[in-house]
């Protein structure tokens, strides 16, 4: 026995969002349905449009990297009272930390996608030699 769906939850087959509900007939479909699909039809991209998440997350790992090395200077150069060197000195190596692990994702990142670059170009020119034997 079926069991029957209240009106408000049934979905309506011709809505966007209920094709996303739908599972997939074929890996086709499942292609087509995904969010790289555009990856065939795209345009070539800039480097600023490539690289800018790496470059604004190194920026600011190295913004906050000085800005921790400051502050460290500034608890351990400065006479200040308990309470507000024991922040500095905590504070200062946290941020310092942060930034330098920041800056090391940027830097990481950039290998990652100039090899996944080279892997796109590598798929878009096996795929024009597939169709090109294949639509013969």
């Amino acid at each position: 026995m079926m069991e029957t769906l209240p009106k408000a939850l049934e979905v309506d087959e011709k809505s966007p969002e209920s094709r996303d509900l739908l599972p997939s007939q074929t890996a086709s479909s499942l292609c087509i349905s995904s969010r790289s699909e555009s990856v065939w039809t795209e345009a070539p991209r800039s480097n600023w449009e490539i690289y800018r998440k790496p470059i604004i997350i190194m920026s600011v790992g190295g913004a906050i990297l000085l800005f921790g090395v400051a502050i460290t200077c500034l608890a351990y150069t400065l006479h200040l009272g308990q309470t507000s060197l024991k922040v500095l000195k905590m504070t200062g190596p946290a941020f310092l930390s942060l930034g330098l692990m920041m800056m090391v994702c940027g830097l990481v990142w950039v290998p990652i996608i100039k090899k996944k670059q080279k892997q796109r170009q590598k798929s878009m020119f096996f795929q024009s030699i597939m169709s090109f034997f294949l639509n013969r």
